[in-house]
């Protein structure tokens, strides 16, 4: 069975995805996430970014550009355009259809306002594509005390989606999700951060995909598909600790901790470690390493292989729902450039960041390597491949 050649939510849900292209506002415009909920305004910036990920067949890469200014020394605003363009075909698509091209485009705006020991922010965000729109709102506030050495924040956001089909333009279906969290810094030395985070999700409506496929036994090593059915809720929580610890020679060890779980039976961990080194022979440079790892557990409802039709009434084969480890391995560079022709700005750095990921799926398997049927059905080799993610951006403030 063929079937179209379009899987766009399959981007949008994936883990992969959220792992690689978190670079948004928040953090182009954050030195570190421990730091970012103090009582204070974001510097003037202006943040040119490329953005480009390599893996499983698929090139994902685009722009983006992000402009925060104060204003009045109490309202910081800002606004950010951001583009993907997906070619290629990752092993979901090549299971069933075809490689395709498309592009995402995505605007947001936001605001924040400075009150004694407050920040009160709000943002908004529209994201578009050909089978796919994406509107979300969001509300926080942070607070200082015990003498600033406490920050507390709270927040909440509200999204709606509206889900089409590229080949039935009578299709559509919606979604929407709200996110509370709320998370609080310590300085308990002049050496050491901490951070406490928690965050819970709902999500309900249409949640699947509307192009995957599940497929199921008909026959002694015979099967066909059927399009995938989720259940319409989706309720989920995580937790994480961070702690940051400067060093004597201005260098900083960095590690993370998180605990995620949902209603679907999903379990995941995270860890990652990181270290910040700024070299002394080369004014200006800091080097990064870092090191993360996951493990996920599968959804109560994923199967490679149905043993039959209407087995479950409910049914997946993403492979973002199975079970899987993933490690991965970046490196960083920032190098403040001092140049009389850039004397107009405050400081301009450039940045390039690189990572290497490895997944390891354990229940997910390579029905691709079966076509010439090699392989008992439901006896294919597991799936694993390589990603390769880079982000160069430059940085000026003003």
């Amino acid at each position: 069975m063929v079937v179209t050649n379009r899987f766009k939510l399959l981007m949008k849900k994936s883990a992969v995805l959220n792992t690689c292209f978190s670079i948004t506002a928040t953090l182009i415009l954050s030195v570190s996430s421990l730091l970012a909920n103090a009582a204070v305004l974001p510097d003037d910036r202006i943040d040119i970014l490329y953005h480009s990920y390599d893996g499983d067949g698929v090139k994902i890469d685009g722009p983006s550009i992000l402009v925060r200014k104060n204003i009045a020394e109490t309202v910081s605003v800002y606004g950010n355009y951001y583009v993907d363009e997906v070619t290629g075909a990752s092993i979901d698509v090549m299971s069933f259809g075809s490689a395709y091209v498309e592009e995402r485009e995505e605007f947001s705006f936001g605001a924040d306002y400075l009150y004694d020991k407050s920040v009160m922010s709000f943002s908004y965000t529209n994201s578009s594509e050909n089978d796919f729109d994406a509107e979300s709102y969001s509300l926080g506030i942070t607070q200082d005390f015990f003498g600033d050495l406490s920050t507390l924040s709270l927040g909440i956001s509200y999204g709606e989606n509206t889900v089409g089909r590229s080949d039935d333009p009578n299709f559509e279906e919606f979604s929407d999700s709200r996110r509370f969290r709320a998370g609080l810094t310590q300085i308990l030395t002049k050496n050491l951060i901490v951070s406490l985070n928690a965050e819970s999700v709902i999500d309900e409506g249409f949640l699947n995909n509307p192009y995957r496929q599940v497929r199921f036994l008909t026959g002694e090593n015979a099967a066909s598909t059927r399009s995938e059915l989720y259940p319409s809720t989706r309720n989920s929580d995580a937790f994480s600790i961070k702690g940051l610890y400067y060093l004597p020679y201005r260098a900083s060890v960095r590690a993370d901790y998180r605990t995620y779980s949902d209603s679907w039976g999903i379990e995941a961990e995270n860890y990652e470690v990181r270290y910040v080194h700024p070299v002394k022979s080369v004014e200006g440079l800091t080097l990064e390493l870092r090191l993360r790892t996951n493990d996920q557990t599968q959804a109560d409802f994923y199967f490679d292989l149905l043993p039959f039709d209407g087995a479950t009434n409910f049914f997946a084969r993403d492979k973002e729902l199975s079970t899987f480890t993933s490690t991965q391995v970046g490196f960083g560079a920032t190098y403040e450039v001092k140049a009389k022709w850039l004397s107009g700005f405050d400081k301009t750095t450039i940045n390039l960041q690189y990572d290497r990921i490895e997944f390891d799926y354990d229940n997910f398997r390579d029905i691709t390597a079966n076509q010439n049927g090699e392989f008992n059905i439901g006896e294919e080799p597991l799936f694993s491949f390589e990603a390769d993610v880079i982000r160069l951006y430059i940085s000026f403030w003003y």
